[in-house]
């Protein structure tokens, strides 16, 4: 386990590495490997602890029950997932956890968590902060993804979600953590339109865009 790299994630910020060791042990920290696309935790799982991604990435996805797929949200290296439904005893999930790559990750029992520490943790309401922080982050996240799906049109959805992460990333160059069928399954559009319509925005001289990685062409002004 690198403790260095754990300490300098969201959830065990200001935590030392010392701390971090010991913590670990209090809630009976588990770390699996998987491999990509195989399945981390499926709908209707009832799960007690939740996920690091300690390397990798994992897709959280929500299937409907003619097989429509629509990506809800992306955890890279350092973030969480499942913690909600980890905090409410006996929840089922409504949503698949998938890796999008081989990925590395970390369980941690959250009943422990929530609990008194017996063995009187000093970094436990650390922990605990920290938690709260991350889950209200998400929470903004998928406020975010109702915006970029707000519109009734594709083009205002990718300009809606382009706009934000030009705005993220602080220049109008970037790269999408999503390929084209995640873009689409995202934005709850059909990745033939959505293909289409990308290239319509590039000759319309809006944006220059190679596989993942996107230009917004006429913006450089507003971020400055």
């Amino acid at each position: 386990m690198n403790y260095t790299s754990l300490s300098e994630t969201a959830l065990f910020r200001e935590i030392t590495e010392g701390e971090t060791e010991h913590i670990l042990k209090c809630l009976r920290a588990r770390q699996i490997h998987y491999k990509k696309e195989e399945m981390i935790f499926r709908e209707g799982d009832v799960v007690t602890s939740l996920g690091v991604v300690l390397s990798g990435s994992v897709l959280i996805e929500n299937d409907d029950i003619w097989g429509n797929r629509s990506v809800l949200d992306r955890a890279g290296a350092g973030q969480i997932f499942a913690e909600t439904y980890a905090c409410v005893p006996g929840e089922k999930l409504m949503i698949n956890v998938i890796a999008a790559e081989a990925s590395e990750i970390l369980f941690l029992d959250v009943g422990r968590m929530l609990r008194i520490c017996t063995n009187t943790c000093s970094c436990h309401n650390k922990l605990i902060r920290n938690l709260l922080a991350v889950s209200a982050q998400k929470n903004l996240r998928l406020s975010r993804r109702i915006f970029n799906t707000s519109s009734k049109s594709i083009r205002g959805r990718l300009l809606s979600y382009l706009s934000y992460q030009a705005l993220e990333n602080g220049s109008c160059e970037f790269d999408i953590p999503f390929n084209r069928q995640q873009l689409a399954d995202y934005l709850n559009v059909d990745r033939s339109a959505m293909s289409n319509e990308l290239g319509k925005m590039q000759k319309d001289g809006l944006i220059r865009v190679e596989r993942n990685h996107f230009r917004l062409t006429g913006a450089e002004d507003v971020l400055g």
